[in-house]
């Protein structure tokens, strides 16, 4: 018989209970160290202090009125964005799944309004995740994620993840909208678009006139040590995806753009019953008001030099197991000879959490306020985890 929840998820046996900073708690009392997140959603740790008094002074006020009226918190929030990056505008949304919608809506009716309708392919990469709705599985293009939800969305053009040749030449068709890709993939297994490829794709699409979208759902607030990957390059794209990080832990995300995509988004063209609401944009402005500030992102880039040197070492002293540690700021992949499902199940044990990625690889997404005891303790049980697959 099928269960009452949705059998979707492959999920571990253990439920946890209550969490404080970098640490959770499983209903048997174990304390197990959450080098996960909740894939990369708790950027602040569990039970941070500001972010349980916004959520706590909102809740006993206000908790929703719909996009029929001004929100004061929604419109703090967006400011806020706005002044931190290239976005001249935001609307809210619930997840980086709808943040995803947006993105694909506003492309082509960017182009649809200027009288070209006929461009409205969308180039994307092998290797990407956007999501799991209609437009997010059509553009990453997966079989595994397609397979049996045909249909497909039409639209998407996909090419090979860092074949500059192959993007030179599909970004010249004359019904190319838009690029989407992630600055550094995810779920495909950590892995980072160098600077200078960024910096061709912003090149590209301003001599062809296709719309930069950006997903920086995972990689974004804080998570590379710039308060968005893209900000290494030294570029900006036209529209943003945000959400996980940005909320801290409470469902929240944003679709960010300049006034040049955004323009033909007119009253009427989209909307969402509790995007924006009070409460989630109550914990967004604790979140940015501790994410965005320079001193805090210092300390990521520190503490990732901790955790990085740690884990080379890992590698250095565990070949049968780790390959390669790759990613950027506190989004680390650890490349796996050995399958990476065997390694968290031995992190398990070990009474630590991770993330399994694409490319046999898993991933270290801790919050980013974890503290440098938390860190070595972290590299001590990834060692007695890498040296219990080694036979004796």
């Amino acid at each position: 018989m099928i269960s009452s929840i949705l059998p979707t998820y492959n999920r571990a046996p253990l439920s946890f209970v209550s969490g404080t900073g970098s640490w959770l708690v499983e209903a048997d009392g174990r304390r197990f160290l959450d080098l996960g997140a909740g894939i990369a959603v708790n950027v602040l740790g569990h039970a941070h202090p500001a972010l349980t008094a916004a959520l706590t002074a909102q809740a006993g006020q206000l908790w929703h009125t719909s996009n029929l009226y001004h929100i004061p918190q929604q419109t703090a929030l967006a400011d806020k964005l706005v002044a931190a990056t290239f976005a001249d505008t935001c609307f809210f949304t619930n997840s980086g799944t709808e943040t995803c919608e947006l993105a694909v809506k506003m492309a082509r009716k960017y182009w649809t309004e200027k009288g070209q309708p006929e461009r409205n392919v969308i180039l994307a990469f092998t290797g990407s995740f956007h999501g799991r709705s209609a437009a997010g599985i059509a553009a990453a293009g997966s079989e595994k994620m397609t397979k049996g939800f045909g249909p497909l969305l039409p639209g998407f053009r996909h090419l090979p993840f860092g074949d500059h040749e192959a993007l030179a030449e599909a970004i010249k068709a004359p019904d190319v909208a838009a690029v989407i890709l992630e600055p550094v993939q995810g779920e495909g297994g950590i892995v980072p678009v160098p600077d200078q490829c960024l910096k061709g794709l912003r090149d590209a699409c301003d001599e062809t006139g296709a719309l930069m979208i950006l997903d920086e759902v995972q990689c974004g607030m804080g998570r590379t040590g710039r308060l968005f990957a893209h900000e290494w390059a030294g570029i900006a794209p036209d529209i943003m995806m945000v959400a996980k990080g940005i909320g801290g832990g409470f469902p929240l995300g944003a679709l960010l753009a300049n006034e040049k995509a955004a323009a033909c988004m007119t009253a009427g063209t989209h909307g969402s019953t509790y995007g924006g609401n009070p409460l989630a944009c109550a914990v967004g402005n604790a979140v940015m008001d501790i994410v965005a500030d320079d001193a805090f992102l210092s300390e990521v880039n520190r503490k990732t030099g901790l955790l990085r040197q740690g884990l080379e070492g890992l590698v250095a002293s565990h070949p049968m197991v780790f390959e390669a540690v790759r990613g950027a700021g506190l989004m680390l992949g650890l490349k796996c000879r050995v399958p990476n499902g065997d390694v968290v199940q031995a992190l398990y044990r070990q009474e630590t959490c991770v993330v399994p990625g694409g490319d046999n690889v898993i991933r270290l997404l801790p919050p980013l306020n974890i503290t440098d005891d938390d860190i070595r303790e972290a590299l001590a049980r990834l060692d007695r985890a890498a040296a219990s697959l080694v036979p004796a």
